[in-house]
């Protein structure tokens, strides 16, 4: 069967960039596929974490995948620490991975530019990553284009290991979204939106109030001429806007552009602001239902660990008896 695997940081507030690119897509797998969704807490050690707060961030991540329509009894949704043979299997792999692959991960040099001192996990993160990949004998990874070189090393791992140790892993593929998987900057419609800019302005939270996220939709950069049409190199502005309301309203870019033709910048963003509202409100809602039970919260992701870690301690045994481990 079709088995998905993805996770999300619990760093900074999830943006709608990570609903439309991640969050989304993953409840539309969850019913075609065995799927497994982390929150990757282990990886947020690999820069500075206030302790309160991560484990603050941990939950409500974990959270939020609820409240976004992923089902428990569909899914597997659990915080990656709660698995050990994650930290183990990241060892293991790492015993077979090589520095010029890693010197060659694009994102390492992004998160490293400029720091005086950087930790040896931000250096090492993408062979955790492969093993987070490797556990669950995951056949498909929805990532981003910013991703894909990280599934390609796991890949590459995957490869090496079997040739080396026989037929141990299975080589998973990325399941790359064509469209939506990139949303970009209110302010600078020519990056994408982050959950760590500094502007604020930049990107709306997935908890965030509907008046607040109104004023910002309202200011989004555009241009002079006045004329929607998608034109991402031209008009990268109003493209984004056409993507969001596609991406919100299920409707084709082609139908989003048509809607709006003759209609000025104001009208879209109006309606774009509605639509947004509706579906946050429900997302929403869900989330602070959620809140007044911490203890289904905790059941959950006690009872996905658990399911985890049945298959991840599988795969663990399959590794050491293929590397010529002891076990007892």
């Amino acid at each position: 069967m079709k088995r998905v695997f993805s996770g999300v940081q619990p760093s900074g507030n999830l943006t709608i960039g990570n609903y439309l690119g991640a969050l989304k897509q993953f409840v539309e797998l969850q019913n075609e596929a065995d799927a497994f969704y982390c929150v990757v807490d282990l990886h947020a050690l690999t820069v500075q974490q206030d302790p309160e707060e991560l484990r603050k961030r941990s939950r409500e991540i974990a959270q939020i995948y609820l409240a976004c329509g992923v089902d428990p009894v569909k899914s597997t949704v659990f915080i990656q620490s709660h698995v050990r043979e994650h930290a183990e299997l990241g060892w293991l792999l790492q015993c077979v991975s090589y520095m010029g692959e890693l010197n060659r991960m694009t994102q390492f040099k992004d998160k490293a530019e400029g720091k005086a001192n950087v930790t040896v996990g931000l250096y090492t993160y993408p062979v955790l990553m492969a093993a987070d990949i490797l556990l669950y004998d995951t056949t498909h990874v929805p990532v981003g284009d910013d991703q894909k070189q990280h599934i390609e090393l796991t890949r590459d791992i995957a490869e090496r290991f079997n040739n080396r140790f026989g037929e141990t892993f299975v080589i998973p593929n990325p399941q790359i979204q064509k469209f939506g998987a990139r949303i970009m900057s209110l302010t600078e419609p020519n990056k994408k939106m982050s959950k760590s800019a500094e502007n604020e302005k930049s990107r709306i939270a997935i908890l965030e109030d509907p008046a607040t996220f109104k004023k910002k939709i309202m200011s989004a950069v555009t241009d002079t001429d006045n004329e929607i049409r998608f034109d991402e190199e031209n008009k990268p502005g109003i493209s984004n806007l056409l993507s969001l309301y596609s991406l919100f309203t299920g409707d084709s870019l082609d139908a989003t552009v048509a809607r709006f033709q003759g209609e000025g910048y104001g009208t879209l963003k109006k309606q774009l602001v509605e639509v947004m509202t509706d579906k946050l409100g429900t997302i929403q809602a869900r989330y602070h239902e959620l809140s007044q039970d911490p203890a289904e919260l905790d059941r959950i992701l006690a009872t996905s660990a658990e399911r985890a870690r049945t298959i991840a301690e599988q795969t663990v045994n399959r590794v050491k008896d293929a590397m010529g481990l002891v076990r007892l």
